[in-house]
């Protein structure tokens, strides 16, 4: 416990999991949910909806779902990727802090 208060081991390994598992989950179904509040909202975004409503067939439209479904995989990885280099980074630090402490 003491080692935790003097900033000598981190605990953010837990807390950088806790925060992984909550982007995983939560992002994508945030900004699902939240979908039509920024259409309503945002003019851009309806100018874009209307658009997409109107002038793309149902081919068009299916493959307008398959990329973002690419997208969320693309994105998806790419959080996996910085949680996993910030946390190879702290257990780099542990290590290294249990080494400079043996000598």
């Amino acid at each position: 416990m003491w080692d935790i208060l003097l900033f000598n081991r981190f605990i953010t390994q837990d807390i950088l999991l806790f925060l992984y598992y909550v982007g995983v989950f939560a992002l994508p179904v945030i900004i699902f949910l939240s979908r039509d509040y920024l259409i309503q909202n945002i003019s851009l975004l309806k100018k874009i909806d209307d658009k997409i409503q109107k002038s793309l067939n149902l081919k068009e439209k299916a493959l307008l779902v398959v990329s973002f479904f690419v997208l969320l995989i693309f994105f998806e990885l790419g959080w996996r990727t910085m949680f996993e280099i910030i946390i190879g980074y702290f257990d780099m630090h542990d290590y290294l802090f249990e080494l400079s402490q043996k000598h």
